[in-house]
């Protein structure tokens, strides 16, 4: 058996980066462990970092450095070895794996795959727990290029999908216009697709580099650069915002004064921008998309809420082929360059990053 090779990154400086060694231990008993074969490298699994604190995702793999953190992605994995007999090796798991070589799991089998029980995962939401046997996973889709784009877009489509239902259960707060910031991302093309599905005028907020790409996608009935934020209508509104940034929200907020309905913060794709107070009438409520999952399992009983996602899942990663490429880069050192070039802003939204680390 090989060492373990971890990609880990600086919890006060996301820039910072380093490859450690390890040996890997005896495996603990109730124990799998996992080769990571394939990542997906996005702004969300930025995201994951930038609010690691506050939502704990420092804690799916805890580094022993506490000035060091080992970053969650979304991705594939296979056991090469076993302490459960109903958790095969050879078997092949989607799931939230760090990036690195090999991953211990105390492994708690169920009907469609395994759930992390492991002592620092204890808090964590049961969707961030479970690993998915690709034998018994709903969602699934063959073929590399599917497994590609299942990594790149499921978790943030599951988000999405989500945020959608939420803002339809509330009939979009009687908002004739809902507005995404960081239009280009992977979530908002997603959520612009379910919402103008449903009839909802949706609009992309965009830099002047990416206010081209925004518009041609289709799912936007406009898309307006950050520098015309003004000029937007004052009619009832919704933001969505994807971006972070406190000073293109606190503009918007004040610009739609009493006509924004609500304000939905889900992500950081802005992770540079400075913080500052933001005004206006409401104050953004962050989402939850584990709570509002929780809440439709209820209503709706998991199979059906599984039946519904998979198939807009399938619906989505099929338009994705018409924008998005997916990059495959091999190996810890090549995955440190791809994690500064998204945490930088550097990725071209039509190009989707994978790390490969195993065949």
């Amino acid at each position: 058996m090989h060492p373990n090779h971890i990609l880990e990154v600086g919890r006060r400086d996301l820039a910072a980066t380093r490859l450690l060694g390890e040996p890997l231990p005896t495996l603990a008993p109730g124990a799998v462990r996992l080769e990571v074969e394939r990542l997906a490298l996005t702004a969300n699994t930025v995201t994951y970092a930038l609010t690691g604190d506050l939502l704990g995702y420092w804690q799916f793999y805890p580094a022993p450095d506490a000035d060091w953190g080992r970053v969650p992605a979304m991705g594939w994995a296979r056991i090469v070895e076993s302490t459960r007999p109903e958790l095969a090796v050879g078997s092949r798991y989607y799931g939230w794996w760090p990036m690195a070589r090999f991953v211990d799991v105390h492994a708690e089998p169920n009907g469609r795959g395994f759930r992390d029980v492991g002592a620092h995962r204890e808090g964590h939401a049961p969707v961030y727990r479970q690993a998915l046997d690709t034998a018994a996973d709903p969602l699934y889709e063959p073929g590399r290029d599917a497994e590609d784009r299942h990594a790149l877009l499921r978790g943030l489509f599951q988000t999405a999908f989500l945020a959608d239902d939420a803002l339809a259960e509330q009939e979009d707060y009687g908002a004739t216009q809902l507005l995404l910031t960081s239009a280009s991302s992977k979530t908002a093309i997603a959520l612009a697709e379910l919402a103008s599905e449903r009839g909802q005028r949706v609009i992309g907020l965009t830099s002047a580099a990416n206010r081209d790409f925004v518009a041609g996608l289709g799912c936007y009935a406009q898309a307006v650069d950050y520098a015309d934020i003004e000029s937007l209508p004052t009619e009832p509104a919704v933001i969505v915002d994807m971006a972070g940034n406190t000073g293109v929200l606190d503009r918007l907020h004040r610009h739609l004064g009493e006509a924004l309905k609500h304000s939905m913060a889900i992500g950081r794709s802005h992770n540079d921008a400075p913080r500052q107070d933001i005004g206006g009438v409401l104050k953004p409520q962050f989402f939850f998309a584990p709570a509002q999952a929780k809440k439709r399992t209820a209503d709706w009983g998991a199979e059906r809420l599984n039946e519904r996602m998979a198939l807009a899942l399938r619906a989505c990663v099929a338009r994705s082929r018409d924008w998005m490429q997916v990059e495959s880069v091999r190996g810890l050192e090549a995955g440190a360059a791809t994690w500064e070039a998204l945490r930088s802003g550097q990725v071209p939204p039509e190009q989707g990053q994978i790390l490969v680390l195993a065949e």
